[in-house]
């Protein structure tokens, strides 16, 4: 299959990016006391923020939604010639309604408006013309309107509905920054992500425990002491005292060293051997915190004491990475 070589594809490109950056720049000065409004008014919501919209108005209402949402303000999408056939159910006086239409006069959210108004909802509107029905009938209205569309045809919805996405950004924006949302409150909104397993996931949550762990006794032989790191395989071992409290550890380095000073490891103590003042961590310390630690001290392994100071368990690199905290 071939195309048009004759066509610029690039110039009809870089015109169409060209015309939708103007018409993102023009929006930023009429941003003012209405924007103020509409977000006053959707901070004072004590229900949902319902989005809404046609065609591809609705698409954008339905991305505007979901980033209200991830961002600390509940909000979902209903479509309007459905909320006319029974979803008016799941809009409720406590709610706020953004809709989203060019026009300003999209028949399916026009025949919402009297519903809306007995039920006392707060509207606030997106449009490109600021004297249609659904911005006069708004309590706040933000004008999303462009000179043209990018749309050679001036058809095609494509410079407007990037100033409506923009529009809505700024929306959940200025709203997450009054909220004083933070970015552990975006982690709970987003628990599969990297972010939130980097700011939910803690030590605790990731580290070996019980028989797990690999332990042997100060004054176990390092011949005894090889077979507990090679059946746990972590590629070291917790050393512990006669309380059973941590007296250090003995790591694949320790090893080395060891065999380089030809010692007889039948009759060689761990005591003589262990590093001493090992790192530790609390089991209740973020998993990426663990991770930053590991990096510093270019070590692989962490132990875990609890808040009585005895061995919880042990962190090793390669559980966080198999957990995603990278």
């Amino acid at each position: 299959m071939t195309g048009n070589t004759a066509f610029n594809y690039t110039a009809s490109a870089q015109r169409t990016i060209r015309m939708e950056a103007d018409a993102v720049a023009d929006l930023e000065g009429r941003v003012g006391a209405e924007f103020d409004l509409a977000c006053n008014l959707l901070l004072a919501t004590q229900g949902r923020v319902i989005v809404t919209g046609m065609g591809k108005s609705g698409h954008i209402a339905r991305k505007i939604a979901a980033t209200l949402a991830s961002t600390g303000t509940p909000a979902f999408f209903v479509h309007p010639g459905e909320a006319s056939h029974g979803d008016m159910g799941m809009i409720t006086a406590e709610d706020a309604v953004i809709a989203l239409s060019n026009s300003g006069a999209v028949p399916e959210i026009v025949t919402l408006l009297p519903l809306l108004k007995r039920l006392g909802t707060r509207l606030i509107s997106m449009t490109g013309n600021p004297d249609s029905a659904l911005a006069k009938a708004s309590d706040a209205h933000l004008d999303t309107g462009v000179a043209t569309e990018a749309c050679p045809l001036d058809l095609a919805p494509t410079s407007s509905t990037t100033t409506a996405l923009v529009m809505g950004d700024a929306l959940a924006i200025a709203l997450l920054e009054a909220r004083g949302f933070t970015a552990e409150d975006f982690a709970f909104s987003h628990p599969g992500g990297t972010l939130g397993k980097k700011l939910l996931l803690k030590v605790g949550d990731v580290m070996r425990s019980g028989g797990a762990v690999p332990a042997v006794s100060t004054v176990t032989p390092l011949s005894q002491a090889l077979l507990e790191i090679s059946n746990k395989g972590l590629g070291m071992t917790t050393v512990l005292d006669e309380a059973g409290r941590l007296a250090g550890v003995f790591t694949d380095g320790d090893l080395r060293r060891a065999l380089d000073n030809r010692i007889d490891i039948n009759e060689t103590r761990m005591d003589q051997l262990i590093s001493r003042g090992a790192k530790t961590v609390n089991p209740d310390m973020l998993a990426a915190e663990a991770m930053r630690i590991m990096e510093e001290n270019e070590i692989s392994s962490l132990v875990v004491l609890d808040n009585a100071g005895d061995v919880a368990g042990v962190i090793h690199l390669m559980h966080l990475l198999h957990a995603g905290i990278a």
